[in-house]
């Protein structure tokens, strides 16, 4: 992998990173419970791709 890709996928982990963190606090404020469901499956997921591209390297 070329510092280049490395760059491209740093940048992609700190993204996945930052959006689990925004849907975190999102759900913590939300008080209808379908919406906060839906942010704590959307942190999941951002999660879950995080792990993803880590495991690729």
């Amino acid at each position: 992998m070329t510092s280049k890709e490395l760059l491209y996928v740093e940048d992609a982990l700190g993204h996945e990173q930052y959006y689990q963190t925004q849907c975190r606090e999102l759900s913590s404020q939300l008080q209808d419970g379908e919406l906060k469901g839906f942010a704590q499956d959307m942190e999941r997921r951002h999660k879950e791709i995080f792990q993803n591209i880590y495991g690729l390297l």
